[in-house]
């Protein structure tokens, strides 16, 4: 009689980035949780480095590995209650560079437009804060004296994760469509015929043209959750508009945005610069919104090969 035993699926490192808080703050050292779950399983980083854990998530993660419950390492930073990011719509310049820093699609706004927090998608990263040149983000706690784990929920991981993921995903196709339209303007140049098909970067998410209908429709949770997500992203941009003609009646809209200083319009114009070199920014974007937008999807005035503050 052949004995079968059960073995998961998963590996090591899959085991211990699902016992992350998924906040891809970067404060393991690491630049998202997954590398710092690699690095864990590989023996190359310890398991108490990750403060929004806190001292629940080294008791998650030293039991999974088997390994003694030791302080959280201080130098990563301290367990704290969990913030939330808040703009100062007022003092927004519109520099997009909070946009570009968010690992989770949680900022809407548009260039030279005031930009708003998705406070149902923002994860407490800290990431908005340190390039906003004109310090008009502050990091808000939220949830009293719960702090860790007791500040954030699986759910909430997940959910973020995804949205990381999603946010990758966009990213790689928007690398993939720069470089296409750049062998295209190349081979035009040259008389040569350009390459067909861009190519796809390591699990980056097929194009949402990709399959049938019938695939892409099919009702499954996941639609269910995704389209709550579009929801609450759409309302954000409804209340942002909302807050943007309220402003803009009492003559109170975005300040500085005609007279900034050398050194803050020097970040904006090297920040547009590599978006510029990326085929990321087009001639209309100071008048369509930027959006926290999912893998597949586009702005509405955005062409076919696709497109802090």
């Amino acid at each position: 009689m052949t004995v079968v035993t059960a073995t998961s699926l998963k590996t090591l490192a899959d085991q211990i980035e699902d016992r992350l808080p998924q906040t891809q703050c970067t404060k393991c050292g690491y630049p998202a949780c997954r590398p710092y779950a690699e690095a864990i399983a590989a023996g190359e980083a310890n398991y108490n480095q990750c403060p929004p854990g806190g001292q629940e998530g080294v008791v998650r993660l030293a039991s999974l590995l088997g390994k003694p419950v030791i302080p959280l390492n201080p130098d990563n930073g301290v367990e704290r209650p969990r913030p939330l990011a808040i703009i100062d719509e007022n003092l927004c310049i519109g520099c997009t560079l909070c946009l570009q820093a968010c690992p989770v699609d949680a900022i809407i706004g548009a260039a030279k437009q005031m930009h708003t927090i998705i406070p149902e998608l923002c994860t407490g990263c800290d990431l908005c804060v340190p390039p906003c040149p004109v310090d008009c983000i502050a990091m808000v706690p939220i949830t009293g004296e719960h702090t860790g784990w007791d500040a954030w929920s699986q759910q909430e991981a997940d959910s973020a994760r995804e949205r990381h993921d999603w946010r990758l995903a966009r990213l790689a196709r928007e690398r993939n469509a720069a470089e296409a339209r750049k062998a295209a303007r190349m081979a035009g140049a040259s008389g040569t015929e350009p390459l067909t098909e861009p190519r796809i970067a390591p699990n980056a998410e097929p194009d949402a043209s990709v399959g049938s209908k019938t695939e892409q429709h099919a009702a499954t949770p996941v639609d269910d959750a995704q389209a709550k997500k579009r929801a609450i992203i759409q309302a954000a941009m409804d209340r942002a508009r909302q807050k943007k003609e309220e402003l803009a009646r009492l003559g109170a809209g975005p300040k500085n945005t005609d007279a900034v200083s050398p050194e803050v319009q020097a970040q904006i114009d090297a920040a547009e610069a590599r978006r510029r070199r990326l085929g990321i920014v087009h001639a209309d974007e100071d008048k369509s919104s930027t959006r926290a937008l999912e893998p597949g999807s586009k702005p509405d005035d955005a062409p076919d090969n696709d497109h802090k503050a």
